[in-house]
């Protein structure tokens, strides 16, 4: 694998990321295309939302478990979304507002400025949207409609 771009965000250090774009939707950001992949986002502003898949350039070691910032107890790195990870993979769904030559702008980030973009693909409310959805040990932080207080739990 190899970048195809760069994404820009606001957020400088981890600490600063909300833990899901969508909790801090008015955050805006853009991806800097290498030129040979500006052909593939042909059509893509017909769409609302991409799911960019990136590369966790800043995690330097690989956790079997860890500790998300919604507990204080560890769960398996496949039940959290925790960088520290085997391959460093991570994905956010983002709203796209505008694609404008090799940059496409987006909100909804929750992604460290300067990561290497893999990849990008459409958000599909077809394909993508599930009902009937369970969270595991997410479940009981968001009970009758409640978001929890970010500030609270990093």
């Amino acid at each position: 694998m190899h970048p195809i771009g760069i994404i820009h965000s606001p957020y400088k250090e981890a600490r600063d990321i909300p833990i899901q774009g969508t909790f801090k939707n008015n955050i805006k950001a853009w991806i800097e295309l290498k030129d040979k992949y500006v052909p593939g986002l042909k059509d893509l502003d017909k769409f609302s939302h991409a799911i960019l898949i990136y590369y966790f350039h800043r995690s330097h070691k690989e956790d079997i478990e860890g500790r998300p910032f919604l507990e204080c107890g560890k769960h398996g790195i496949f039940a959290i979304r925790s960088p520290h990870r085997p391959n460093h993979i991570g994905l956010s769904i983002v709203k796209i507002e505008r694609i404008e030559g090799n940059k496409m702008h987006f909100t909804e980030v929750d992604i460290l400025d300067e990561t290497p973009l893999l990849d990008i693909k459409p958000y599909v409310k077809y394909f993508d949207s599930r009902s009937n959805v369970i969270s595991g040990w997410l479940d009981k932080h968001f009970k009758n409609g409640n978001i929890p207080d970010e500030t609270i739990i990093k």
